[in-house]
């Protein structure tokens, strides 16, 4: 039956299972496995004949409850939960190409997510090729007759640029390939890649899912064709989402869009009161119009989302120094908490990159992330009062 329902009715409601109990609140199924009546129904499920739950790291209410909401706020007909972000990317890349396929990936991508490209996926026999995420000539003549996957963050991590999906997937099935969408900044409460033309959405649960970093966790989600294969890959590779994680999540999902709307309101005004200040000498925010893709950010997503990225008028030392006289915000590189949080990307989460690499991601040692929290935007502002 199609669900009809309204995205916030569907945070809140969509994926719940109730047990015999009859609680409200969904319960939580902390269990390494499940009972069978009988010898007959425990083949039937392992040979996959009847549904039902077998073994948690496969099968679990708690997850599954998880999943499915997501998959109903995303607009995916299956989601697939994993331990990490991480292993969100790995699941797909390993389930959904072979030793000797092509893949083309956008430069302005989390610096681990390059790493697990360039130390591991490569290794087993992956051939990638990185590119600028806002230059389709650059996407074109990457492809190859064995390309199988584009992947994509956007907004980009921490410059926040922006790619069209549309084009993008377009290009991508007319060479026989699968378009990856990072969704991680924007989440579904402000953007559906689906509905744009990407065929599998990626999420580290970890950030705007929880939105309190409580718990790690990731997500694949798609077509059934394709997250059948993923769904494979975690049974056996055993990168699965916890239930006690899953629950955390779960429970998190409902207060998605009132959380989004506020960090995004709330990084509007700090994104414009920057590019007031005179020792800030560039703003990175897609809501701003001065940002470079900013109509195109506007036509995929209905807010800007809660990062902001600004350039100190100076150097690393200048850039320290202004994170160091922060008294509010946490000096963290997680993101997508309550909590605003602080981070100077090129020496922690781009660190494990080469200083050609930074440079050419736009990756400056001036540079400064803050992902905006739900505190008074007053009391953040004056945190930044060095500036």
């Amino acid at each position: 039956m199609k669900n009809n329902k309204k995205f916030e009715t569907n945070s809140v409601r969509a994926g719940s299972i109730r047990s015999d109990q009859g609680e409200h609140s969904e319960a939580l199924y902390l269990t390494s496995s499940f009972v069978f009546k009988n010898a007959k129904e425990a083949a039937a499920r392992f040979a996959n004949s009847e549904v039902g739950n077998i073994y948690s790291r496969f099968t679990n209410p708690s997850v599954k409850m998880f999943e499915d909401r997501l998959a109903s706020l995303e607009g995916a007909e299956q989601c697939v939960a994993t331990s990490t972000g991480m292993s969100a990317i790995l699941a797909s890349v390993m389930s959904l190409c072979n030793t000797g396929d092509h893949i083309v990936v956008s430069k302005s991508v989390f610096g681990t997510t390059v790493k697990l490209f360039d130390n591991i996926l490569k290794k087993w026999g992956l051939d990638v090729t990185y590119v600028s995420l806002t230059n389709l000539n650059e996407w074109q003549n990457a492809v190859k007759k064995n390309t199988k996957l584009f992947f994509v963050e956007t907004p980009s991590n921490p410059l926040t640029e922006i790619c069209d999906i549309s084009v993008l997937a377009d290009l991508a099935h007319r060479s026989n390939s699968l378009l990856i969408v990072d969704n991680c900044f924007c989440t579904p409460a402000h953007q559906l890649p689906l509905q744009f033309g990407a065929d599998v959405i990626i999420h580290s649960a970890t950030k705007y899912l929880d939105g309190q970093g409580r718990c790690l966790g990731g997500a694949v989600l798609g077509k059934r064709e394709h997250m059948n294969h993923v769904a494979n890959f975690l049974r056996s590779a055993g990168t699965s989402m916890s239930p006690f994680n899953a629950w955390i999540f779960f429970k998190g999902l409902e207060t998605l869009k009132l959380r989004m709307d506020a960090h995004s309101a709330k990084a509007m005004e700090l994104a414009t009161w920057l590019e007031e200040r005179e020792k800030v000498s560039e703003v990175y925010y897609p809501g701003l119009s001065s940002h470079p893709q900013h109509e195109l950010a506007m036509k995929q997503q209905s807010a800007g989302g809660g990062i902001v990225s600004f350039k100190v008028d100076g150097d690393k030392i200048d850039a320290w120094n202004l994170i160091d006289s922060t008294n509010l915000i946490s000096i963290t590189a997680n993101l997508g908490d309550t909590r605003s949080t602080i981070t100077h990307p090129a020496s922690t989460t781009h660190s494990r990159l080469s200083q050609q690499e930074r440079d050419s991601s736009g990756i400056a040692d001036s540079l400064i992330r803050i992902a905006v929290g739900l505190e008074d935007i007053d009391d953040i502002k004056a945190d930044l009062s060095a500036l």
